[in-house]
């Protein structure tokens, strides 16, 4: 299950997402803002986040303004390893390299189009671990401390 939330200025994105994620016959949990009201980004991480750390969601997708507070606010939740992304080979690279569990997305910065190609990348790839590993577990050791 993918659990996907943004606050009001990524709701219209998140409303596509939603769509698109669906259309391709996905598991989703749809949260936070869901009438594009005024909300505060940083409750709606938590409440998603939530659902990955719990382990009721495999993945995560929040849409702020930019992808940015949202993101600093997920990076906040133990065990979370978010990243905005604006382009395919961050996303890509993000899951690959940095086993990224949250995917931030800006609502004011990336199209819908894009936006869906990026999803896919991020969702489309694995960890690789190995040499990687290393420097995950180093994230994992300063979250810890």
């Amino acid at each position: 299950m993918i659990a996907i939330g943004s606050d009001h200025a990524g709701y219209e994105l998140k409303c596509e997402l939603v769509k698109y994620l669906k259309e391709k016959g996905l598991d989703i949990k749809e949260m936070g803002c869901m009438d594009g009201s005024s909300c505060d980004y940083p409750l709606v991480a938590k409440e998603v986040c939530t659902e990955v750390t719990e382990g009721r969601a495999e993945l995560a997708i929040l849409v702020c303004g930019t992808g940015l507070g949202i993101s600093i606010a997920a990076n906040k939740c133990k065990g979370i390893r978010a990243a905005v992304c604006t382009d395919c080979y961050m996303a890509k690279y993000t899951r690959l390299h940095n086993d990224a569990n949250v995917l931030c997305l800006g609502g004011r910065v990336v199209g819908t189009g894009l936006a869906c190609e990026i999803v896919d990348a991020f969702l489309g790839n694995t960890f690789e671990g190995g040499r990687h590993q290393r420097r995950v577990d180093q994230i994992t050791a300063i979250e810890n401390q």
